[in-house]
Formats: C-alpha cells, sequence, structure tokens
C-alpha cells in the first residue's frame, strides 16, 4: 500500500514538473481537452437521438467554431473601439478627476493637512492613471506585435478545435481505458469519487460560464442603456471576471462608479450616477439570488477563498494554462481531502481505544487502581 502511494505522488509530480516545462506549448491541448470535457454531455444527447459519435463530434465542434466566429466578428470591433477610446479620452479623465478632488474634497483636507496632502493626492491620481494606461498600452502592443504572442493565439485558433475533435471522439473510450486501470477492488470508490469531482467541475464551470455571460451581457446592456462612456467595455469586463468570485462585480463597480463620476458630475447628474450604481446592486441580486443558484448550484464544494487562492497559484506557476487548470484540479484536492477526512473520522486512529482507571479492592479491604480499556 504505501509502495502505491509513494509511486502514484512520485507520478503526481513528475507530471506536474512536465507541465510546467511545456507551459508555453500546452495551451491548445489543454483547452483541446477542456473543450471536449465540456462538449461530451452534448455529444452523448446526440447519441442517444441517432447520431453516430463521429457525427455528433463533427457537428459540435462545427457549430462551435461557427459560433465563436461570429461572436469574434461581433466583439472585437466593439471592444477594440472601446479600448481605444478609453486610451484616447484618460488624460481628460485623469485631468476632470484631479479637479473634481480639488473642488470638492479640497476644503476638508486642506483642515486635515494642508496644501500639501491635496497636492501629493492629485499627483498620486495623475501618476497612477498615467501609469495605469502606459501598462495598458504596452500590454496590447506586446499581445499584437510579439510573434510568440500571434502563433500562440494562431495555435490555440487552428490547433484547439482539432485536439478536442479527436478527444471527443474517443472520449468515452478513453474513460473505460481508465476504469479498467483501476484494481477491482478499489473501483467502486475510486468511480464514486470520480462522480463527485465530475459534479463538482461540471457544477461549477458549466454553471459559471453561463453565469459570466449572462452577467457580462446584463451590465454591458445597462451601462450602455444608462449612457456611461465605455459602459459597454466595462460591463465585459465584469462579466468575465465574474469567474473569480467577487473580483468581477468590485472590478466593474469600481470602474463604472469612477466613469460616471468624470462623466456625469459636472452637472450634478444624480440620476446617472445612481443608474450607474443601480445596474451593479440589480446585477449582484440575481447573480447571488437567482442566477448563481439555478446554474451553478450549492453542491459544488469549492469555497471563493480555496478557489481564487488555486486561480492566483496556478495562474503565477503555470500562465494562462494554470488558469485552465486551476478549477479541475482544486475541485479534485477537495474531494480527495473531504474523502479523507472521512476515511480519518471512521478508522481507529481516530476512535483508539482510551484508557481508564478502574478502582478493585482486596481481600483486606484495599483499594488498588489499575488500568481498563474502554471503546469509545
Amino acid at each position: 500500500m504505501r509502495a502505491r502511494a509513494v509511486i502514484g505522488l512520485g507520478a503526481l509530480v513528475a507530471l506536474s514538473f512536465l507541465v510546467y516545462l511545456l507551459r508555453e506549448v500546452m495551451l491548445p491541448f489543454v483547452a483541446g481537452i477542456a473543450l471536449a470535457y465540456l462538449l461530451d454531455p452534448l455529444a452523448d444527447r446526440l447519441e442517444r437521438l441517432g447520431l453516430g459519435r463521429l457525427a455528433a463530434s463533427l457537428l459540435i465542434l462545427a457549430l462551435f467554431v461557427v459560433a465563436l466566429i461570429v461572436s469574434l466578428l461581433i466583439l472585437i470591433p466593439l471592444t477594440a473601439n472601446q479600448v481605444a477610446g478609453l486610451v484616447n479620452a484618460l488624460p481628460g479623465m485623469v485631468s476632470r478627476l484631479q479637479g473634481i478632488i480639488a473642488e470638492r474634497a479640497g476644503p476638508l483636507l486642506e483642515r486635515i493637512g494642508g496644501d500639501n496632502v491635496l497636492t501629493e493626492l492629485q499627483s498620486s491620481v495623475g501618476t497612477l492613471a498615467s501609469q495605469g494606461g502606459a501598462w495598458l498600452l504596452a500590454f496590447l502592443k506586446s499581445i499584437w506585435s510579439g510573434s510568440q504572442a500571434l502563433i500562440s493565439i494562431a495555435s490555440l485558433l487552428v490547433v484547439t478545435p482539432v485536439v478536442a475533435f479527436y478527444i471527443l471522439v474517443d472520449w468515452d473510450r478513453m474513460m473505460a481505458a481508465l476504469d479498467s486501470w483501476v484494481p477491482p477492488r478499489h473501483r467502486a470508490t475510486v468511480r464514486d469519487l470520480a462522480r463527485q469531482i465530475d459534479g463538482a467541475i461540471t457544477g461549477f464551470v458549466r454553471g459559471q460560464t453561463l453565469v459570466c455571460m449572462i452577467l457580462g451581457s446584463f451590465y454591458a446592456v445597462g451601462l450602455w442603456l444608462v449612457g456611461l462612456n465605455f459602459g459597454v467595455l466595462i460591463g465585459l469586463i465584469a462579466g468575465f471576471l465574474t469567474f473569480i468570485p467577487y473580483v468581477g462585480t468590485l472590478t466593474g463597480f469600481m470602474l463604472s462608479v469612477g466613469v460616471a463620476l468624470v462623466q456625469f458630475w459636472p452637472s450634478s447628474d444624480w440620476l446617472h450616477l445612481g443608474l450607474t450604481v443601480g445596474v451593479f446592486l440589480v446585477g449582484q441580486f440575481l447573480e447571488g439570488n437567482v442566477i448563481a443558484p439555478k446554474l451553478v448550484g450549492e453542491s459544488t464544494g469549492l469555497h471563493p477563498v480555496w478557489l481564487m487562492f488555486a486561480l492566483l497559484a496556478f495562474g503565477s506557476l503555470f500562465g494562462f494554462v494554470g488558469l485552465l487548470l486551476a478549477v479541475p484540479v482544486a475541485a479534485s484536492i477537495g474531494v480527495l481531502v473531504r474523502f479523507a477526512l472521512a476515511r480519518y473520522l471512521q478508522s481507529r486512529l481516530y476512535h483508539a481505544e482510551q484508557p481508564v482507571l478502574i478502582d478493585l479492592q482486596d481481600e483486606g479491604g484495599r483499594t488498588l487502581t489499575t488500568q481498563g480499556a474502554r471503546s469509545p
């Protein structure tokens, strides 16, 4: 038993090290496997309707590629215009924000710390905004001008559908082969753990993806109807970051309120400010009470703090590949830890016999104390 555990641990460490070494080229393959996993239930449903596995896989991948291309054709020009407008408008927004600070908070800051506090605060705002704009420009330039980035994007768009197609066609055979490798006496336990892991991953990834799409669309349309500058871009960013608990809503809220202050404050347009805040309040209410409970549910077993740690840790170690692996690995570790804890609570190690003192009397009436054993 100990030898098998050592072998399994060694194989896991070797696999992790291999992923780390090959992280630059593994993105399309990991993305293809993830895509096949997400689309496998649809392929199974089409099989039950009478289509063969090959035909079902071809149909699903063709529809997915068409939907992806249409989405990119719609979103890329829209977001590109918004990003370009934001970069161009950033200096004016910074100047206006500095003016608002001086106008509204100036007297209070002067009473607290004199003119130096106000000057330093305005300088800090300007420096932060200029650094953010410079970072954004450098990031966009590196994406579009870096040959390695272009090669990665091309490989992602070309290789990922091919990998997903082959994995989707052979998915059931691969699962059957993996099942056959498990020792028969452990097969029931391993299958139960696999079902729990699949339920956790499925419940979160498929459900949270729909939540991100719905909230991103809601925020983008809502902010656009309010008339907020760059509202579509902010809404899409907030929807995308909703995958990380609480981060999407907070990021979108702070960005939209900051832009709304600069845009609507001169005319004291409290209505539009209130509508901007209201969009995120309604979105947060719908997410917490309607959308997430229906699509994600409570059975995923992924605590928000554990999920955020997994995303940050795996993203730092493996880059974008790590972000794709973070949720499955976090869900698997969570299931295995709960299984190990349940086994521990049922084991003899937890229910060890507890020694007790027993008082006995000898023939002369003297009291003798000895140790006995008591089961829990």
